[in-house]
């Protein structure tokens, strides 16, 4: 038995010796091996078969020929010399095609693993380059494939240092179908000019270069926007839209864009929309109407009809388009005073449905001032914000509210002291001191026990924060928290019977369906905010001052205000007489939001750029959208 099982590892090994040799070994034990299989066989077929030849020989002959047919050796007989050459023919023919289809066979595997790693060069003109991969991506090539839905043709490129398949693969997931818009993927870090050029970015419209996940990665963006420029070489290159988180970074992502660039500031965009939202509720609806192309948003335009004539004579003078501003000498002038006379080098800010909905009608036949409601300044008084959570952009929020909070005003945080920088909200206190104050109360926001204790129903609204992502774990597991504060909330609501404001922060926005929180409610998703403000700016680079207006302390901001001030409640009239009513306010209306059917229609009662035409009647909790300084 030993020498049995012996005998085969003897075998065994010297077969597994034999096929190491390469490749002229594994053929010959192929050939041998169809020998074994194909002789007998021929022979079995050729000795049953009756019509076989007779004779030994001419059998013998007849199982060498099906035996060559079948191997494709020859199959010749008669003399020797004949036989040789045919099988030497026949071994030159096989060899040469199955080279031939050896080589065809590694040139299409080697194409298509170049094809899977994105490593070709993108050959379009006029596309838009995305660069990089964040929680933005999905919103911002969403965002451009509605934007060139218009467009007979348009592409984007995505380069990003991820697998080519499993970015198209997750683009696919959340983005869906992209219509007449090519969508296509390359490999690569976008920092190294060689693969950057990948992309072709010289002959793109524009290049988005993404902020990264990590606050600690904006030297990154600095570093894609260097290589961009390495790229580019000497050509001036499309305009440029970047994001970065800290703004330690900003003035050096600013010098690496260029004169054609746009950095924006993420984490302080997100900080004033929270402050804007917590003293205006719902205004963070309005801006997801603006901000994305599904509806209308900001355009350029202008008619030599309005040159000379008074900015207040061009808000009535479009039907389906809102004036808010002008474009003059490159510089954009937000809600300028009515008497402001439109030069011939001027263009309008407006917002419309699309770049040629802009069209002269006089509205102005469709004022009626006599439900006009008389214009009574109003009265700002001291505000207190409960803050419930901590995280690095909390900081500028009480910086944001404090430098524009009147005397005797409160800001309250709670949060886990570990979190909060105690030294900022002493440095804060004494620079806003003494018309602000600022307390601290450590806690577990997510303890009923703890929130309880607070008195909420004496603050006017409540801003709820989660903590930034750990090392490691998932973005969206840090909203785990924050529903779980919500759930506590809305049970504390509850109890008292008064609902207060509520603006929360959170990161992945199909939590915004999780939230336990009343419809219409404001819910800031930060990436889904810088992606859409950074898709608009690609389109039109002169909306990068404007939205950086909106979003200031100072000058012209979005409002939502009592439609009581515009037309007396319980009248019917015109959107137009409320746009004329809005001009003697110094304002530019732009749309309401209804308060009758908010919960029970999509769009929460918002309605952006209403035809002048349109006549309602306004009810008390009714809202007029407007631009105006505070």
């Amino acid at each position: 038995m030993g020498r049995t099982a012996s005998l085969k590892g003897r075998a065994r090994y010297w077969f597994d010796t034999t096929l190491a040799r390469g490749t002229s070994a594994l053929v010959g034990w192929l050939a041998l091996g169809c020998l074994v299989i194909v002789f007998p066989a021929s022979a079995v077929l050729v000795w049953t078969d009756p019509h076989a030849p007779a004779t030994r020989s001419g059998r013998l002959a007849a199982v060498w020929r099906l035996t060559g047919e079948t191997l494709r050796l020859g199959g010749a007989t008669g003399p020797l010399l004949r036989v040789l050459l045919s099988v030497l023919l026949a071994l030159v023919a096989l060899v040469y095609v199955s080279t031939l289809v050896g080589l065809i066979t590694t040139g299409l595997t080697e194409r298509l693993t170049a094809l899977r790693r994105g490593r070709s060069t993108v050959i379009e003109q006029g596309h838009s380059v995305v660069l990089g991969w964040s929680e933005q991506v999905f919103t911002v090539v969403s965002e451009l494939v509605a934007a060139n839905a218009n467009q007979r043709y348009g592409a984007v490129a995505v380069l990003a240092d991820r697998d080519k398949t499993g970015m198209e693969e997750a683009l696919s997931g959340k983005v869906g179908a992209t219509g007449r818009t090519r969508l296509i993927c390359r490999s690569g870090p976008p920092t190294d000019p060689a693969l950057l050029a990948l992309a072709n970015p010289g002959a793109a419209s524009a290049v988005l270069v993404l902020p990264h996940d990590d606050p600690s990665a904006d030297p990154e963006v600095v570093k894609t926007l260097l290589a961009l420029r390495s790229a580019l070489g000497e050509q001036e290159g499309p305009p440029v839209v970047a994001a970065v988180r800290d703004d330690r970074y900003r003035l050096a992502a600013s010098l690496a864009a260029g004169t054609h660039g746009t950095v924006l500031e993420s984490d302080a965009i997100t900080a004033r929309l929270i402050v804007q939202s917590a003293r205006r509720p719902g205004l963070s609806l309005v801006y997801r109407d603006l901000l994305d192309f599904a509806g209308d948003e900001f355009y350029l335009t202008f008619d030599p009809a309005l040159t000379g004539r008074s900015f207040g004579d061009a808000l009535l003078a479009y039907a389906t388009s809102s004036v808010v501003g002008l474009l003059r000498d490159g510089r954009p002038l937000l809600n300028p005073p009515p008497q402001t006379l439109i030069g011939p080098g001027d263009q309008l800010i407006v917002i419309t449905r699309d770049d040629d909905t802009a069209r002269l009608s006089d509205c102005c036949g469709l004022v009626d001032e006599a439900v006009m409601t008389p214009w009574q300044p109003g009265n700002t008084r001291p505000e207190r914000v409960l803050i419930l959570g901590w995280n690095r952009r909390a900081s500028l929020i009480v910086d944001q509210l404090g430098r524009s909070a009147v005397h005797g005003s409160v800001i309250a945080v709670v949060a886990d002291g570990k979190e909060v920088s105690a030294e900022q909200l002493r440095e804060a206190h004494a620079d806003f001191a003494p018309r602000l104050s600022i307390t601290f109360r450590p806690g577990d926001v997510t303890r009923p026990e703890t929130l309880r204790c607070l008195e909420i129903d004496s603050y006017d609204s409540v801003v709820v924060l989660g903590p930034d992502p750990a090392p490691g774990q998932q973005p969206d597991d840090a909203d785990n928290g924050t529903l779980v504060t919500l759930l506590v909330l809305q049970q504390l609501q509850q109890e008292t019977g008064q609902e207060l404001p509520v603006v929360t922060e959170m990161i992945d926005d199909r939590n915004r369906t999780l939230a336990p929180i009343s419809p219409g409610s404001d819910v800031i998703i930060s990436g889904k905010l810088i992606g859409l403000l950074m898709a608009q700016i690609s389109q039109n680079r002169h909306l990068a001052a404007v939205f950086e207006e909106l979003f200031s302390l100072t000058g012209s901001q979005v409002h939502l205000r009592p439609a009581t001030s515009y037309v007396l409640p319980g009248c019917e009239a015109s959107f137009a007489t409320v746009v004329a009513a809005a001009r003697q306010r110094r304002e530019c209306a732009i749309g309401y939001r209804r308060h009758d059917r908010a919960t029970a229609v999509p769009d929460h009662g918002v309605r952006i750029n209403p035809d002048k035409s349109e006549r309602r009647r306004w009810t008390e909790r009714d809202e007029v959208i407007v631009i105006a300084r505070d």
